[in-house]
């Protein structure tokens, strides 16, 4: 495992360092003439994925845990003050050394996407929610999934069958997951206008004609559960094994890389922590990607992948037909 996981490690640190090189305005802003930090914006990045991918979710523990066992690989560790600032001033490089590790696997340009969200809970007692600084962002919502009410925020993902991010958004937790996808299309032009045909699979929550039209109208093909009272829609019978790949997504993201346990207390410091965890699994399956028979990371493996797109692509010609 050490040895994978330092594999993993030096891939990263060697990828972003050559972005870094090559966009220097992706780097984090500091001023142009001061003390030049000893931890460089590449060794944070691997850093930050491996304090995910290992599960830690405080800081002081996991570089207590550095200094005893990757000095190796960092020879400068920063306390954890410094730490937690540096990270939180590079959401964004996070976010796109993401995209960039994402656009670099073999996956990225499936036809099949699933889409759906679930809960970032970042509080519980009724003083947390009236102190927080997430007030006003974070609310309560509801999580038919577990039959649950909880207060915070909710992580809206489109992703391959694989479970490859393609893109994603935290909006509060009543924001409209129909209005959400939309925004997310809308950002991000080229996602689809470089993909005709797109397929998108979502839950019986992506409904509704006028918005079923706007999907229509970026030459996306809709695949979801039919409502009750609505006639059966095509692919009926392939929601049910194609579900548990989603769920299999959010389960990666909650079970091995403690999602809910982000211990962020402020916008920037969620921000950056659910990006932490996304980059852990991009980052997963861009290092295991070359002539890896089924992607995975560590022990999660996508329920029957090539029997899955199969599957989806077989209920796209059926509907079409």
């Amino acid at each position: 495992m050490k040895t994978e996981l330092d594999s993993l490690a030096t891939a990263l640190y060697v990828k972003t360092d050559d972005l870094l090189k090559a966009s220097r305005h992706l780097m984090p802003w500091r001023p142009a003439v001061g003390i030049a930090p000893l931890l460089t914006d590449a060794e944070l990045v691997t850093l930050a994925m491996m304090q995910a991918m290992l599960g830690f979710t405080s800081e002081a523990k996991w570089l207590r845990h550095a200094r005893s066992h990757l000095r190796h690989l960092f020879p400068y560790l920063p306390k954890q003050p410094g730490y937690n600032k540096r990270l939180r001033k590079a959401a964004e490089l996070l976010r796109r050394v993401t995209r960039l590790l994402a656009t670099g696997t073999s996956v990225w340009s499936d036809d099949v996407w699933i889409v759906d969200s679930t809960p970032v809970e970042c509080g519980r007692s009724r003083e947390t929610v009236k102190r927080s600084d997430l007030a006003g962002w974070a609310e309560y919502g509801y999580c038919a999934s577990h039959g649950r009410f909880f207060w915070g925020l909710r992580l809206h993902m489109v992703c391959t069958l694989q479970g490859l991010p393609i893109a994603f958004a935290l909006t509060g937790a009543k924001a409209d997951e129909r209005e959400t996808l939309l925004d997310l299309l809308a950002a991000e032009p080229e996602l689809v206008a470089a993909r005709p045909g797109q397929t998108l699979i979502g839950d019986k929550n992506y409904f509704g004609r006028d918005f079923e039209n706007q999907v229509a109208e970026q030459d996306i093909w809709l695949l979801r559960p039919a409502r009750k009272g609505e006639p059966e829609r095509p692919g009926a019978s392939l929601f049910k094994p194609l579900r548990q790949v989603i769920e299999s997504v959010n389960e990666t993201f909650k079970g091995q890389l403690n999602l809910e346990q982000h211990r962020g207390r402020t916008p920037g410091g969620v921000i950056a922590r659910v990006m932490q965890r996304i980059l852990a699994l991009t980052a997963a399956i861009w290092h295991n990607d070359p002539g890896q028979p089924v992607l995975r990371l560590g022990g999660w493996r996508p329920a029957r992948v090539d029997t899955m797109q199969h599957k989806a692509a077989t209920a796209i010609d059926t509907g079409r037909d």
